[in-house]
């Protein structure tokens, strides 16, 4: 498994800037990345602290979740992983914390509504907050039905999962994902932020929502056809 050394380290590398940005304590957090081409997923082991971890703990599965080495088990949340690497073709990294302001929001059980312009930069409308699992479904495959309810729902409100990398799990907390593990961890730094911002922005009453033509043009300037806000697109 030599060749997927760099993979490890990716991933390895990705969960530990989790720690390093304060989004995550003790075991309370995960991050993988997926090798399309061979369909590898990399992922945390459960229950490990972060503290302990090293690159070569990263635990790696196929896509139906069996292991392809020897050594400790992914986390336990891995069926959320792999139901979102294999429902949204186009992102290659999944990370999951319970960071404060982000998992404050999903215990509300509501979306976070875009209230200004820097949460339009990274995330296109409302972040959404899907609901949780039924007694039925909790019992019978919980982290499977969860990943699930994420899916259903960017499917039933038509969210383009590359235009929202991110996801609130009702009582539970955040998802983010992006191309690969690193810049799945980005989305949960400013996912993070956006939330403590929006948080902060109620405390002298009801926010109102960015006006469509702000959203528009602060999200497309970044990330439309003819984005501009950065030196090359």
């Amino acid at each position: 498994m030599d060749r997927y050394a760099m993979l490890k380290q990716r991933v390895y590398a990705a969960n530990m800037k989790l720690t390093e940005l304060g989004l995550v304590i003790l075991t309370w957090g995960n991050v993988s990345e997926i090798d399309r081409e061979n369909g590898v997923v990399a992922i945390k082991p459960r229950g490990i602290e972060y503290a302990d971890l090293t690159p070569e703990d990263i635990s790696l599965v196929d896509l139906d979740g069996h292991p392809l080495e020897s050594g400790l088990l992914p986390s336990v949340d891995l069926d959320i992983h792999l139901e979102l690497y294999r429902n949204f073709p186009g992102i290659g990294g999944i990370a999951h914390t319970h960071s404060t302001w982000a998992t404050a929001w999903a215990q509300r059980s509501i979306d976070l509504p875009v209230c200004g312009t820097t949460h339009a930069d990274h995330f296109y409308g409302d972040i959404p907050c899907v609901p949780y699992p039924s007694p039925e479904q909790t019992d019978e495959d919980y982290e499977r039905f969860t990943g699930k309810l994420i899916v259903e729902e960017f499917h039933r409100r038509k969210i383009d999962p590359m235009q929202m990398r991110a996801a609130l799990c009702s009582a539970h907390g955040p998802f983010t994902w992006g191309k690969d593990a690193s810049e799945a961890v980005e989305f949960s730094y400013i996912l993070e932020e956006v939330s403590k911002i929006c948080k902060l922005s109620e405390q002298d009453g009801a926010v109102q929502r960015l006006p469509r033509h702000l959203l528009d043009k602060h999200y497309l300037r970044k990330y439309g056809d003819n984005a501009y806000f950065y030196q090359t697109k």
